[in-house]
């Protein structure tokens, strides 16, 4: 089991590191991020509870709060087993892969020495988990992605992304659910809607969720 570090966030808050790479995709320690979460937002005095990759924040209230006692009970919750079994659902999401869908198919296939219609093959084949929800409303970043297709983010982030681009960065794979600028690798096109604020709840996926990527076009 990986050890706890918690580290004060102003006077509201607390960041626990489970003390591997924020950056490095951890399957057992992000469950027993949930694990944590889950726990966490029962607890008396705590406003809010935003899991991220190996680390998780909570946001408390300073007056009614003993920082000391919420580290405590933090570290103990820590320690416990999280249930058996899996979280999250099976979700299916067909992508359009290449040409104007993905502008930097054809990039990813040449860092990986690799075919354009292989770097597709071999982002369909696993299935990814959900880590957490984070940049901006509904987007998930996902674990699972095959390392021989693993690629760097683009030298020159582009100003505008449009909503449903499937990127590779570094070694995780993602859905812009908005446009936005960004600076992933863009392979593909979502067909489903990743975020809906009329919709309950807003976004598509959530921590825990498996996913896997269908080819619903291929233009390479």
């Amino acid at each position: 089991m990986t050890t706890l570090k918690i580290l004060p966030l102003g006077d509201s808050a607390l960041v626990c590191e489970a003390g591997t790479s924020p950056t490095s995709a951890n399957l057992a320690t992000q469950r027993r991020v949930w694990h944590v979460a889950t726990l966490a937002r029962d607890w008396p005095d705590v406003r809010e509870v935003v899991p991220g990759m190996n680390n998780l924040t909570l946001l408390f209230d300073p007056i009614a709060t003993d920082i000391e006692v919420l580290s405590e009970r933090l570290r103990d919750a820590w320690q416990t087993q999280p249930a058996a079994g899996e979280v999250g659902r099976d979700i299916e999401i067909p992508v359009q892969y290449g040409g104007k869908h993905g502008p930097d198919l054809a990039d990813v296939a040449k860092h990986a020495r690799l075919q354009p219609k292989t770097v597709v093959q071999r982002h369909t084949a696993p299935e990814y988990i959900v880590y957490f929800l984070g940049f901006q409303p509904g987007f998930a970043y996902l674990g699972g992605l095959d390392d021989s297709i693993a690629a760097p983010r683009r030298a020159e982030p582009r100003l505008s992304v449009p909503a449903g681009s499937v990127g590779i960065g570094g070694n995780q794979t993602g859905i812009y659910p908005l446009k936005s600028p960004g600076g992933w690798q863009i392979i593909g096109h979502a067909t489903s809607a990743l975020f809906d604020p009329a919709a309950t709840p807003p976004a598509l996926l959530a921590p825990g969720d498996r996913v896997r990527f269908t080819i619903a076009s291929l233009d390479l």
